[in-house]
């Protein structure tokens, strides 16, 4: 079936046959069970990372609503398995951990990426250490202890576009994971074209909405297990309601993509004639965002928006706007931010569904007062 279908049937499949139309949300932290020895038999294999589709134990370890979620994203992206966490960054952690347990904790990364996914890295905090690398240097930068590529493909905030299928061949075994958050499966999915990992910030266009904090890796079943192994020990696990709240938001995601993706273009177009812009940045598959930088105090273009929200994130039906220099990638010393294409003059629009013209009109105002 085609992609807007799924999208609506996709986790609800047996909605008919249970005799519901609304999916059934379980707030249940506990499942009740007489027999303890096999429930005992059961968490044995759990502890494993396999789900054995028989009741739930206790929802650290799965919860129905949110498996719901997990198995509609899956196959949004085309994957065997997803596994879903309480926000992208806990998603990304579970990927560096299960690196290092395996015994290759160096990680190859293709910049720009997200400010906090780059400091995470940077950091080493979780046990790994990094090379940056262009897209072409990801062959050579590859070692005997590589466990993971990763890109973010449109990049934030540069909307930089990254071929994918290269980089997977450059990668060989190595497993490669693309941060598809911008794109959604709507524009791309990345599995298609050999990569292994595929990250959401869940939180962005799969909720759609800007009132639910989640993170998903769609992926194979054996790193799934892997996946579902770290979430249960650390306990980063997504709350039955955001997960009811994101297999919603799918169900609209193809149509909201679509329309503000036309939206963006539009003002790509327009923005790119405007006197007061210097650049504009807006990826060749389309999408909700475009970046721009601008002449003059980029603080005081976000001060004189109205109808624009002036707030960081993306993905909601408004349309946000942030400096990226000052919030998502401020974490980032100036000099890697600079290294990475981000300008101190670049501001990041997240197109929402308002009418083309009041966004025009707001961003044309803003851009001659400030």
């Amino acid at each position: 079936m085609a992609l807007d279908t799924r999208a609506v049937h996709a986790g609800r499949d047996d909605l008919v046959d249970l005799g519901v139309h609304a999916v059934p949300l379980d707030f249940s932290t506990t499942y009740p069970a007489r027999d303890s020895a096999a429930e005992a038999a059961r968490l044995d294999v759990f502890t494993t990372g396999e789900l054995d589709g028989g009741l739930p134990i206790y929802s650290r370890v799965s919860n129905p609503t949110i498996e719901r979620f997990e198995t509609a994203l899956a196959e949004l992206e085309g994957c065997q398995a997803a596994v879903a966490f309480a926000s992208g960054m806990a998603a990304l952690s579970a990927c560096l951990l299960a690196s290092v347990v395996q015994g290759k904790p160096h990680v190859v990364a293709v910049r720009p990426l997200y400010g906090t996914t780059d400091h995470l890295i940077e950091s080493g905090l979780l046990g790994t250490f990094v090379t940056w690398a262009a897209a072409e240097e990801v062959a050579s930068a590859i070692r005997p202890d590589t466990g993971l590529v990763i890109v973010e493909s449109p990049a934030n905030p540069t909307l930089t576009e990254v071929d994918i299928a290269a980089v997977v061949a450059a990668a060989g075994p190595v497993p490669v994971l693309v941060d598809n958050t911008f794109a959604t499966p709507v524009l791309q999915r990345p599995a298609e074209r050999g990569a292994r990992i595929v990250m959401h910030s869940a939180t962005k266009f799969l909720g759609g909405h800007g009132d639910v904090m989640g993170g998903i890796i769609a992926c194979d079943e054996e790193y799934a297990r892997v996946l579902r192994q770290l979430r249960f020990v650390t306990g980063g696990v997504l709350h039955p309601m955001a997960g009811y709240l994101l297999l919603r938001g799918l169900s609209t995601l193809p149509v909201r993509i679509r329309a503000a993706s036309a939206t963006a273009a539009e003002l790509a177009r327009r923005l790119a004639e405007h006197p007061k812009v210097e650049r504009v940045h807006y990826p060749t598959i389309g999408g909700a965002l475009v970046s721009i930088e601008v002449a003059g105090d980029p603080l005081a273009v976000i001060s004189e928006v109205r109808v624009v929200t002036p707030a960081v994130s993306l993905g909601s039906v408004d349309s946000l706007i942030q400096h990226p220099g000052s919030l998502t990638h401020r974490i980032m010393p100036a000099d890697t931010r600079a290294d990475a294409g981000i300008s101190e003059q670049l501001l990041r629009l997240s197109i929402g569904l308002e009418d083309v013209e009041d966004l025009w009109q707001d961003l044309d105002q803003a851009l001659l007062k400030a």
